[in-house]
């Protein structure tokens, strides 16, 4: 999440590193310039400060993050806000969400299973239960193939490096509106995206850089099949 604080944590501080550097930034609490600064610089040139600063935080965003309505608050990598949870779903918590949605999915895959062994041994026994058990096992099939859908969603982002907001929104975000469609632009590849999502610390945020027009031309090129073969996808 972000604060008025530009970044924050149990010490005051959080570690800002910047993608494609090797130097780490530890910025304190005061450093509101150094914030702003660095934040510019992940944006594309030109940018002004006021596109960037949030209209009801008053803070500076940096590519991917956005202010949530219903927390009142600005989310870093926000994805989207989950009105079951009540919490929105982005930096910090997005692999937990995938899992979250995997063992509900499972749940439901194991529960359908149990309904039908228990169908298979009492199908000619009392006829109202049998009734309300598939019924049961009706509202459970619907249930699966909505977990199924948001899993294999997710799953998708996350190999892709996007967000739900990056992806139904991408028009109406400034830096990349003039990105094509089929170009990831936040992608480092699926194994290093999978690394990135699953075994990202919690105290480290990486900044993440909008790509250059060399590297937008790189990453829209399809891939051949020796490519392929040497894992440039990855």
């Amino acid at each position: 999440m972000l604060s008025k604080q530009p970044a924050s944590s149990k010490n005051g501080s959080l570690i800002i590193t910047v993608e494609g550097s090797q130097s780490e930034r530890n910025i304190p609490r005061s450093n509101v310039t150094s914030w702003t600064k660095l934040v510019l610089d992940m944006h594309p040139p030109g940018t002004s400060i006021r596109t960037v600063t949030c209209s009801y935080c008053n803070v500076e965003q940096p590519p991917r993050a956005k202010h949530c309505h219903d927390c009142d608050r600005c989310v870093l990598q926000f994805d989207h806000h989950c009105v079951w949870l009540g919490v929105c779903i982005g930096w910090g918590n997005h692999c937990r969400f995938w899992w979250y949605i995997f063992e509900e999915t499972a749940l439901c895959i194991w529960t359908g299973i149990l309904y039908i062994t228990y169908l298979k041994a009492n199908i000619s026994r009392a006829w109202l239960k049998d009734v309300i058990m598939i019924l049961l096992l009706v509202t459970l099939s619907i249930a699966l193939i909505f977990l199924l859908l948001l899993l294999i969603f997710h799953s998708y982002l996350i190999l892709t490096n996007q967000t739900t907001y990056e992806l139904i929104r991408r028009r109406r975000i400034p830096y990349l509106r003039a990105i094509p469609e089929r170009v990831y632009p936040f992608s480092k590849g699926v194994c290093r995206n999978l690394y990135s999502f699953c075994c990202a610390r919690s105290s480290i945020y990486s900044l993440e850089r909008l790509p250059t027009a060399m590297e937008l031309e790189d990453k829209s090129r399809p891939y051949t099949c020796l490519e392929f073969l040497t894992c440039r996808c990855c």
